[in-house]
């Protein structure tokens, strides 16, 4: 089978176009061929900075969407033809989603509803589950579903981002209100695309204000992105008993917390990391991520304020450079046809 290896960390250039024998699925594993394959930041930052443990190759790649095509013993509930999409694809294993064959534990392996396509399928994973988290991290929601967060507000900074613009999408079908901060009008487009009620420039001279105004009694959650350029801001708008939800360290590695301002409402900090998430909080997500991708409440697209970029299989470096410069959208590799 064809994958897309590196054997060293570095710049997009150590990634390699290669021959490897198709892996066969043991126990509790399925083998999937893959069809489409998602790029994230995660993806080039690992491949950049570190190996994967005691493997000396990595093809890399969490998330993917394709078919199952051989099924290991003591599985149920899966079957050759099943199409399905994966999440965590290459976390402490060697084969991620950028080959042709990957195999994987079910744990990691989620139907693919009907109507749906690969690309939004390769388009779940890492966004679309992390966002999920963030909407669940507070005190009043804990799972996703029609009306969940009815009555609530949610603060999205940086909508027009992938896991911003699947949390916009996530929270409209779960009944919130939804704010979003960015830096543009072309990202606010995208955003109000996504489903966003209104969105507020956060480069202005007082952004709080206006986000005050659009919610007077205070947001309940903030999905935020960069801590410590934004902490302030969340602060001032969230209402007592609010909640920040973090993902990433976009805009600084340390952030300056207000003290007296935090635990003068009573606010809740909660960082947040797929990869020590936890099967329960795992399979939460990727059950009520599902139910929405099968409602056609979250979609991918220009449509939706996601634009699709795609690359072929040999092409990997080229994907994940743009990632890395910041692509708008979606960025997917074709690894077979449909």
């Amino acid at each position: 089978m064809r994958a897309v290896t590196y054997s060293e960390t570095g710049p997009s250039r150590v990634l390699r176009l290669v021959e490897r024998d198709q892996p066969a699925p043991g126990p509790g594993e399925v083998r999937v061929r893959m069809v489409r394959a998602g790029v994230n930041p995660t993806d080039w930052k690992f491949r950049a900075t570190q190996m994967n443990g005691e493997y000396d190759e990595v093809a890399p790649g969490q998330d993917g969407a394709g078919v199952i095509d051989a099924v290991g013993p003591g599985v149920a509930g899966f079957a050759e033809g099943d199409r399905v999409w994966l999440v965590l694809a290459q976390y402490g294993r060697w084969l991620g989603t950028a080959a042709e064959y990957t195999v994987q534990p079910v744990e990691r392996v989620v139907h693919l509803p009907v109507g749906a396509s690969y690309d939004l399928g390769a388009s779940l994973g890492v966004p679309a589950v992390t966002a999920h988290r963030a909407l669940t991290a507070g005190e009043d929601v804990s799972r996703l579903s029609p009306g969940a967060m009815s009555g609530m507000t949610v603060l999205v900074a940086g909508g027009a981002g992938a896991v911003g613009n699947a949390a916009i999408q996530l929270a409209r079908w779960a009944g919130a209100t939804v704010l979003t901060t960015v830096s543009s009008d072309e990202k606010a487009a995208l955003a109000i695309a996504a489903g966003a009620h209104q969105s507020v420039n956060y480069r202005v001279a007082d952004a709080a204000s206006e986000l005050r105004a659009l919610c007077p009694e205070g947001v309940d959650l903030v999905v935020e992105v960069a801590l410590a350029q934004n902490v302030g801001l969340d602060v001032e708008v969230l209402r007592n008993r609010g909640t920040i939800a973090y993902y990433a360290d976009n805009g600084g590695a340390e952030a300056s917390v207000p003290v007296r301002g935090t635990f003068a409402k009573n606010l809740r900090l909660q960082g947040l990391l797929l990869y020590t998430l936890g099967a329960d909080l795992l399979e939460a997500a990727t059950i009520d991520v599902n139910a929405a991708a099968a409602n056609g409440a979250i979609r991918v697209g220009d449509e939706v304020g996601m634009p699709l970029h795609h690359y072929p299989l040999e092409e990997l470096a080229a994907a994940h450079d743009a990632v890395e410069a910041g692509a708008v959208g979606k960025v997917l590799v074709d690894v077979a046809e449909e």
